[in-house]
């Protein structure tokens, strides 16, 4: 009985999680508003994540700043790891037991209230040779990379596309849909049409003084 409890034992301390963390408890905070600063810290590096808690006007930013620090002190003094090579690997925060109250309402009823409370868990890890933490710029822009695929723009297509050589240009008989050229007896046969359709010219009106000389 004894060497299965051993073998379990040395089991759980091979499989256990050994990267520095904090924990704080019993936090009188509900665990939804901690977690919407939770979300803005995770990932970050450890001065990052600092910044981000001491310039947040949230109420539960303080006591998640203690948190990291703690966690912060604890790689550093027992794991000898240096706070500037840190980053936060996870955090979270999960219900913790909450108290019920009443509030006293018309005819003698009465209504629960439930004052949450929550505990909230930061583990930390060292940056890797090689590893960079993302920052929220290069996260944007690889999101909008993978989105967005690299497309064939028409630019492209039309310059792959070999540009065909210049065809030679036809005489204007063998091209269709042209007006020929006239020929010789075609041209004194305009002539003669545009003369037939002109009218005659009037006779000259005679002058006041010619008319007197007839007389």
């Amino acid at each position: 009985m004894s060497r299965g409890i051993k073998e379990r034992k040395e089991r759980r301390e091979a499989n256990r999680d050994k990267r520095p963390y904090a924990i704080a408890r019993y936090i009188r905070i509900p665990n939804s508003k901690v977690r919407f600063v939770l979300d803005l810290i995770r990932g970050k590096s450890y001065e990052d994540a600092v910044n981000i808690l001491k310039n947040l006007n949230k109420s539960s930013s303080p006591v998640v700043l203690k948190v990291l620090n703690s966690a912060a002190a604890n790689a550093e003094n027992n794991l000898a790891m240096p706070k500037d090579n840190l980053y936060v690997a996870e955090c979270y925060a999960t219900n913790a037991p909450q108290m019920k109250r009443m509030m006293p309402r018309a005819r003698g009823r009465a209504d629960r209230i439930l004052k949450r409370s929550c505990h909230i868990t930061i583990r930390l890890d060292e940056l890797k040779v090689g590893q960079k933490v993302a920052k929220p710029a290069e996260k944007t822009a690889q999101k909008a990379t993978a989105a967005k695929p690299a497309a064939k723009t028409a630019t492209t297509k039309t310059a792959a596309k070999a540009i065909p050589a210049t065809k030679a240009e036809k005489p204007i008989a063998d091209q269709p849909n042209t007006v020929k050229p006239l020929g010789t007896k075609a041209v004194a046969t305009a002539k003669k049409t545009t003369a037939a359709k002109k009218p005659a010219a009037s006779a000259p009106k005679k002058t006041t003084a010619a008319k007197k000389e007839a007389k």
